[in-house]
């Protein structure tokens, strides 16, 4: 064994390391021999299938506590203020009497004849003294109250403000979002920032500036409705606001999240919004075709939630589209706010 065996063994082993180095060095593979300046992967377009799916199209934004506008205490006569019954920071309630106008009305003069001369005399009466109340226009605290006695008012004067002990919060709504509320809501969810636990607010409002509304120059005002801008600082912006609850206790300036329900779909098509172009009405997806190659077809959108698009009409369930439409930006995903919720992508909106 040790004579013959064993050297032939060590033979055979270093005759196979050799052939194996000639084989690397002189007979490589065709994949090995090619040229590591090409690329030899290959881009594959994902694609999915169109299938059924719900859709709640809930709108959200960030939103902000205010309190609701002062009322103008205004006056309803023309004449001097003869008493006043409430001072500035005192509370009052809507009808209370803040003061009171005291109207004097020339009276026509008297013509008497002397029946023995004949004289005829013109004397004037002293004027009608009459005396009109001012009321609270609402409740509140009278926080300005700008009359003295004796001082003169002319109809319509502003003449005191009562701040109700109302709040309100207001967030601004971008075209984009307005896009998903397809009805006109009337109510929406409040979640304060370190708050009490989430409510519901009703009687929702939308409100656009129209174009010129702040053209009369006064630089800006407030809606006693609403407690938004509605002069120069204002416009150009759709706002959404509403009423909160009296029961719930909120200071002004706290930070709030508007959620605002657009609507819920169930058992509809869906496609990811990466795979349409066009967010809102219409738009096109890329139609994968029997034999690979895709076209483009256009399809009627419904609702959106930011994530999948409701498809109404021009695809059936199981039809296969490209995921993604062709040459479009990658947008980053959802990212968390500083409040801990989650913030995604608009439609129509590339974050790069």
């Amino acid at each position: 064994m040790r004579k013959w065996v064993f050297p032939i063994l060590r033979l055979l082993v270093v005759a196979a390391i050799a052939v194996a180095l000639v084989k690397l060095a002189f007979f490589a593979d065709a994949a090995e021999a090619q040229d590591p300046a090409q690329p030899t992967g290959q881009v594959v377009e994902p694609q999915i299938p169109v299938a059924l799916g719900t859709i709640t199209n809930d709108v959200t934004l960030p939103g902000t506590v205010s309190a609701d506008a002062a009322v103008p205490v205004k006056a309803v006569a023309a004449g001097t203020v003869d008493e006043i019954f409430f001072a500035a920071g005192a509370t009052v309630a809507a009808g209370d009497k803040i003061y009171d106008i005291k109207v004097e009305t020339v009276r026509d003069p008297v013509e008497t004849t002397d029946p023995a001369t004949g004289t005829i005399a013109i004397t004037q009466p002293k004027p009608a003294v009459t005396f009109e109340k001012v009321f609270a226009p609402a409740d509140g605290v009278l926080s300005a109250l700008t009359v003295i006695h004796g001082q003169s008012v002319a109809i319509g004067d502003t003449t005191g403000q009562v701040a109700p002990p109302s709040y309100s919060v207001s967030g601004s709504l971008s075209p984009e979002q307005q896009y998903r509320l397809v009805t006109q809501p009337t109510e929406a969810s409040i979640a304060i920032t370190n708050g009490p636990a989430p409510f519901t607010c009703t009687g929702l409002r939308i409100t656009t500036p129209l174009a010129g509304a702040d053209a009369g120059g006064s630089g800006g005002g407030t809606d006693p409705a609403s407690g938004t801008g509605t002069g120069a600082g204002g416009a150009g912006g759709t706002t959404v606001s509403c009423a909160i609850p009296a029961e719930v206790t909120v200071f002004p300036g706290l930070a709030a999240q508007i959620t605002i329900a657009g609507g819920k779909a169930e058992n509809v098509l869906v496609v990811p919004t990466t795979a349409v172009k066009g967010s809102a009405e219409t738009g096109v997806v890329w139609f994968v075709l029997p034999d690979g190659t895709t076209e483009e077809r256009p399809v009627t959108l419904g609702m959106n939630d930011g994530t999948s698009v409701q498809i109404v009409e021009g695809l059936a369930e199981g039809d296969l589209i490209n995921q993604f439409v062709p040459g479009a930006t990658a947008v980053s995903g959802c990212s968390t706010a500083p409040d801990g919720s989650e913030v995604c992508p608009e439609p129509g909106m590339t974050l790069h």
